[in-house]
């Protein structure tokens, strides 16, 4: 019987609910939070040698007593430090706990950023080190300091180190030469070596995709018989006719392939992929013009309120001139606005639904319903995805995804689904013109921003957190609403939005945006989807080397959709990876690079993929896993041996909420 997370040493409530709140309920939910990153401790950096921006591991002595001062909500604690050769300023904020440390003549190892400050070079809350080597770096969790949360994850490790049983048949282990269980635990969080740590990843990484995959194939034998669409293929030149642009030859492709689908015995299970503005809504108005004429419904599900009604007003435009009713269902509406619209889906006074979550309630009924469309897939799960699919009978499916996804990880990732892909732009779009701007350049950045508003532009500047914490450092979007709006840039209308907002107060500030009654927002990555404002041409990312590229693709993609000329300024000190994406414009090249940088579990996360744990790091050389894991699942479905009830058994167990009603011959 596995322990439970409060059985551990140092977990009571407080932290109990703070891992709750994260997502983790078990003692595996919390062995199998991988580090993100590593810190390499064994290489000290002598203080003369130190570079901005390149994060280094020194061993310092402390010279005097720290000094702590106020400025406004900043709590800031100064000591210098020594190496025996060169004296080095560091400076920590917010934490007060560290004067009563930061004695006389204490030695410390010191992991940090350095930075120029006021044309000094200084150490930027550097870490206080207890020991050498390779030191896990986890995602950060609201109310557990990073260092309390790593030694959380060692008791839990020393407390199960021998009760789990390897769940890996030891045939498959012998055969991929995987090491063990509870060595690969041991050492993808704390490594006794690069080798040891290499070899616990890419056993873990094995496991999860395995079991990832065997659980979309058993979703994919069910082989549900569709609703076909008796519909003649030459009735899409018809719909793109109507059109105010001409379709590119991707979107003809896609809908040509989505037609097929519709018109087989078989129900569509199909995503579409595309890079940002590629016009993927195109394509989904033309199958819902298909089911329209075949005489079947359509729902078109969107991850927020602006989207749905983003995507209900240009469906009016394009849809209705083709006899199309069309509704809009979110959770917004007053009750008998609900009641209304619950009623039009149940009689098929509405052809087409467009919504958010609430088009999945119980309360609706759906008349006929013959097609279902997510947008934004990357924002719903399996689950979600699926419910709305049992709305009807048999219903076909098709999601859209606006994150490009190396079409080989695609197929492996989400086996559940055909592919299609929209590798084509519409002509005339302009490519965003994107600029890393390290802090010493902050004011000129201001000054360009203030000159576009001028010219009658928007901005969005984005910010990785909400408020301060003690556990990240990195700009808060409060602070940093608060410093434009008062100090930086008063003279403009500036408004700030975040996820910690009530729905109906972020779709009002979104929305006052949109309408050119504000200049500047400052937003979380809430904004990552579901924003189209043709007027923004500036977005300025705040700590930009906290994001991946494929993130930062996406958000740079929120500016560029109008006739100006655009621009994404990346606030952080240059490196490779941000160098990277001011090279290319090109989400698929983007996606690729992420995944050999991050791996396909930070890529996606785990509430998108369902699987793969977080921080496997499972890089683009790493293909051969992804193929070994595929074929063997491939194997294992079409076979009857003990090893293939194994496993089928834990893709059950692990995903058995995504798996009901699925039945294995």
């Amino acid at each position: 019987m596995e322990m439970m997370l409060s059985e551990i040493r140092g977990i009571g409530p407080a932290r109990l609910k703070a891992l709750n709140d994260a997502g983790i309920f078990s003692v595996r939910d919390l062995a199998m939070l991988l580090p993100r990153d590593y810190r390499d401790l064994s290489a000290i950096t002598p203080l003369d040698a130190l570079i901005a921006g390149q994060p280094a591991a020194v061993r310092v002595r402390v010279t005097g007593e720290a000094r702590e001062q106020r400025a406004k909500k900043l709590l800031i604690t100064k000591a210098f430090v020594t190496d025996g050769e060169t004296v080095i300023q560091a400076v920590w904020y917010n934490q007060p706990w560290l004067k009563k440390q930061l004695t006389r003549d204490r030695e410390l190892l010191l992991y940090g950023k350095p930075e120029w400050k006021k044309g000094v070079l200084m150490l930027v809350s550097p870490t206080i080190e207890q020991s050498a080597g390779l030191i896990p770096v986890y995602r950060a969790i609201a109310g557990i300091p990073p260092k309390a949360l790593r030694a959380t994850i060692e008791r839990a490790l020393d407390a199960c180190d021998s009760s789990w049983i390897d769940e890996l048949p030891e045939s498959i282990r012998a055969r991929y030469g995987l090491c063990e269980r509870n060595f690969a635990l041991r050492n993808a969080h704390f490594p006794v070596s690069r080798e040891a740590l290499s070899e616990a990843r890419r056993r873990l990484a094995f496991e999860e995709l395995l079991l990832y995959q065997v659980a979309l194939r058993l979703i994919r034998n069910v082989g549900r018989k569709g609703v076909r669409m008796d519909f003649a293929l030459d009735r899409l030149d018809a719909f793109w006719k109507t059109l105010p642009f001409p379709p590119t030859n991707a979107q003809r492709r896609v809908a040509l392939e989505i037609a097929n689908d519709l018109r087989s015995d078989r129900a569509m299970t199909r995503m579409v992929q595309g890079d940002v503005g590629c016009g993927k809504t195109a394509i989904a108005f033309a199958a819902i013009a298909v089911a329209h004429e075949c005489g079947y419904q359509a729902a078109l599900m969107a991850p927020t309120e602006v989207l749905a009604q983003q995507h209900f007003e240009s469906a009016k435009a394009i849809l209705e001139p083709l006899g199309c009713r069309i509704g809009l269902l979110t959770g917004s509406l007053t009750a008998k606005g609900h009641r209304i619209a619950h009623a039009a889906i149940a009689s098929g006074e509405w052809d087409v639904v467009i919504g958010t979550h609430a088009l999945i309630t119980d309360k609706v009924e759906y008349k006929n319903l013959g097609l279902v469309i997510t947008d934004e897939q990357h924002r719903f799960g399996v689950r979600q995805r699926t419910m709305l699919g049992e709305k009807g009978d048999s219903t076909n499916v098709l999601v859209m995804s606006a994150t490009p996804i190396p079409r080989s990880l695609s197929l492996i990732l989400y086996g559940d689904l055909d592919i299609s892909i929209v590798d084509e732009l519409p002509p005339g779009r302009k490519p965003v013109a994107t600029r890393i701007v390290p802090e010493s350049r902050r004011d000129g950045l201001y000054g360009f921003l203030r000159a576009e508003i001028a010219k009658g532009r928007q901005a969005y500047v984005v910010c990785p957190l909400v408020e301060e914490s003690e556990a990240v450092d990195a700009s808060p979007a409060e602070l940093v609403y608060e410093d434009l709006r008062t100090n930086r840039l008063p003279e403009l209308r500036i408004e700030l939005v975040h996820g910690r907002m009530k729905p109906a107060d972020k779709d009002a500030v979104l929305e006052k945006f949109r309408a050119g009654e504000a200049d500047v927002l400052v937003s979380t990555t809430v904004i990552e989807v579901g924003v189209n404002v043709p007027n923004a041409t500036i977005m300025v990312i705040e700590n930009a080397e906290r994001f991946g590229l494929a993130q930062l693709h996406q958000l740079r993609g929120r500016v560029g959709r109008g006739a100006h000329e655009s621009w994404c300024f990346l606030m952080a000190e240059p490196n490779e990876r941000l160098r990277f994406l001011t090279g290319t414009n090109d989400g698929f090249k983007i996606a690729q690079k992420d995944m050999e940088l991050r791996g396909p579990g930070e890529l996606f996360g785990t509430r998108q993929s369902g699987a793969i744990a977080e921080g496997l790091g499972l890089a683009g050389t790493d293909t051969l896993i992804l193929k070994q894991t595929h074929d063997l699942a491939r194997e294992l479905m079409n076979g009857d041996s003990e090893d293939a009830r194994r496993i089928i058994e834990l893709s059950r167990a692990r995903f058995g909420e995504k798996l009901e009603g699925v039945a294995v011959n």
